[in-house]
């Protein structure tokens, strides 16, 4: 209950004026739609939906409009007339069969806008993971911050203590010299605390790209709620959620897209143009009415074009293509050894940090109750203030290796979550 108050004060003391509740979840939310390198993604994700179409493929023909109004005023010896000459004209460019080169442009679009759309979420579960780390370091320095107070609160009366024992001949300047070098030592370390508690504060609203320092207030709880997993369970979700592996399967599909094309170019290409053009023209002459011509021209064409032989470009061209496909498999296959073998790590370590935050919690409820035995004891004269002073250093000492447990836990936690891709699902 005294922790309590004591956090309830600091938290207090920083609150110059009204404060704005913020939950894990609205920090997550502020920051995915203010994040910079959110809204840079999600830009070029856009950019790859508009180009990912039929007509960026190659599907539909070229139609252009063309008009023209050609004036001339012609001066010779005879006589001088005027030159006017109006045109129009209509134009269809169509690549009717390129080697089913369509096809293939637009496979690789719809690839492109999946990798582009697997960047975003690269970004967004980066940014998620920030988001808690930065917000659960806040509250991990405020809960340090009040550890400090309570700290400093006991030198605080220890010092008085001394000097009113002092005044009464109960004690020498000694002892008093003691209790306050403990109280000065304890104090700066509160300050320090308090320098770390804000710039915690600081990099917290940045990520989340706040520019109107808000000054909020975190209604989330510092604790850690450990969960059973099982690591063939993760390992599976991870090879189906995991965003850096779905684009390196994207990667692997363009490559085999690549191969396509290439092959592609051994087909023949069937090419149309056509048109319709008109044109207009007066003269003008000086001594003579003005006399008009007409003329209209409609054109179609087919060509096809075959390749027959470039010097072996193509076969090398696909060559390339079918090798550079091999490796991307060899990638696909290092990639899913190095995650799986992070992902055991991670295991491994996550169960540990569960291990450690137990033996923490028992380190912490020990040293809290020799802190409240030795004060009694140090108040009776049991004991002296060395050992009065060791005991508030080892209880500050466990208090903040129980905070620091719970917070590595919470990390360890959060990267496992981002690695097999459902950290998104976690915190919607």
């Amino acid at each position: 209950m005294k922790r309590q108050i004591i956090l309830l004060l600091i938290v207090f003391s920083f609150a110059s004026k009204a404060q704005t509740p913020l939950s894990i979840a609205d920090a997550i939310t502020i920051a995915l739609e203010n994040n910079y390198g959110i809204i840079i993604a999600k830009g070029n994700q856009q950019v790859a939906e508009i180009q990912n179409n039929w007509g960026t493929a190659g599907r539909y023909p070229y139609i252009n409009l063309s008009l023209g109004d050609d004036n001339s005023y012609n001066i010779n010896e005879t006589e001088n007339y005027v030159t006017n000459r109006f045109s129009a004209g209509a134009s269809v460019n169509w690549t009717i069969f390129d080697g089913y080169s369509v096809r293939i442009n637009k496979t690789r679009l719809d690839e492109l806008e999946q990798l582009s759309q697997n960047n975003t979420a690269i970004m967004v579960e980066g940014t998620i993971q920030s988001i808690i780390l930065a917000y659960y370091d806040v509250l991990l320095q405020k809960e340090k911050l009040a550890t400090f107070q309570e700290v400093l609160t006991l030198s605080e009366d220890r010092y008085k203590q001394m000097e009113d024992r002092k005044a009464y001949g109960a004690v020498v300047t000694y002892d008093v010299l003691q209790a306050q070098n403990a109280y000065l030592s304890d104090r700066s370390g509160y300050l320090l605390q308090e320098v770390a508690y804000k710039n915690s504060i600081r990099n917290l609203t940045y990520l989340m790209a706040d520019k109107e320092l808000v000054d909020y207030e975190l209604t989330g709880v510092f604790e850690a709620i450990p969960e059973d997993y099982s690591l063939v369970d993760l390992e599976a979700q991870m090879f189906e959620n995991n965003k850096t592996l779905q684009n390196q399967f994207v990667n692997q599909r363009l490559m085999e897209n690549a191969i396509a094309a290439a092959k592609s170019n051994y087909l023949p290409a069937l090419d149309f143009r056509g048109g319709a053009t008109g044109s207009s023209t007066r003269l003008n002459f000086a001594e003579h009415d003005a006399s008009w011509s007409n003329s209209a021209n409609l054109y179609g064409n087919l060509t096809l074009s075959w390749n027959l032989y470039s010097g072996g470009n193509r076969k090398r061209a696909v060559q390339i293509a079918e090798i550079d496909t091999e490796i991307g498999l060899v990638k696909i296959d290092d990639m899913k050894h190095g995650l799986t073998n992070s992902l055991s790590n991670l295991f491994e370590f996550y169960l540990v940090r569960k291990e450690l935050l137990d033996i923490a919690k028992e380190n912490v409820k020990a040293a809290k109750l020799n802190l409240q035995i030795s004060q009694e004891k140090f108040e009776s004269g049991a004991i002296n203030s060395f050992n009065f002073r060791d005991v508030q250093t080892f209880y500050l000492r466990a208090s903040q290796a129980e905070l620091e447990a719970i917070y590595y836990f919470i990390d360890a936690h959060t990267s496992m979550l981002r690695m097999t891709g459902v950290i998104v699902q976690e915190y919607e």
